[in-house]
């Protein structure tokens, strides 16, 4: 699909904020809120929030993301939704134990006054965080949330077709708006999700 383009009449960032809440999944309305960022160059950006942080904030330009069509803003929100609450930073996983052990142990250093334990631990927490926001990163967990981005969409009326597509359309015009070709992360989030479309050409959104 491609986007449209710039509306006469500039979008109700009230109204739309109100329609992306109702869009969301139960999950989304605890951690998630939409703030407005007119001065970001990106439609919409969601960052890897900070342990502990409960509100998830996805910022949106609304003169940019009026200029794409409604199912490309639906299924890149629902996408940024599903990535941030998937995201857990205290799983029973080792590196969040290493965050754990890290921190309390810093924090005794300090109290201890010992400079060379504080720099150990400090060092083994900074690590551990390191590999944590790299796995949030790789191309396994973009597969995951684009594939329940699809799924959730789909209980919100769209055709498996119709959110693949979207999806896909949305990742293009993105880029487009920021005059970059797709990154090596986006072109294969779009192949992969190619492989997503039924066989048959229903196409009901």
């Amino acid at each position: 699909m491609n986007h449209n383009p710039l509306a006469e009449k500039p979008m109700s960032e009230g109204a739309e904020i109100s329609r992306l809440i109702e869009l969301m999944p139960a999950s989304g309305r605890m951690y998630c809120k939409v703030i407005s960022q007119p001065r970001q160059q990106s439609a919409i950006v969601a960052k890897l929030p900070l342990p502990g942080q409960e509100v998830r904030p996805i910022a949106i330009n609304f003169n940019r993301w009026q200029q794409l069509s409604e199912s490309e803003r639906d299924l890149l929100f629902l996408r940024a939704v599903v990535w941030l609450t998937t995201l857990r930073w205290l799983k029973p996983e080792p590196y969040q134990f290493l965050v754990a052990i890290g921190a309390v142990a810093t924090c005794m250093e300090v109290w201890q006054a010992n400079a060379v334990g504080i720099l150990a631990m400090g060092g083994l927490t900074t690590a551990a965080v390191t590999q944590i926001w790299r796995k949030t990163r790789d191309l396994e967990t973009d597969k995951i949330a684009d594939e329940k981005a699809v799924q959730v969409a789909q209980r919100r009326g769209y055709s498996q077709q119709g959110a693949v597509e979207s999806l896909i359309a949305g990742i293009e015009a993105l880029a487009q708006q920021d005059e970059r070709p797709l990154s090596l992360a986006e072109t294969l989030r779009c192949q992969n999700l190619r492989t997503l479309m039924p066989l048959s050409s229903d196409r009901a959104i």
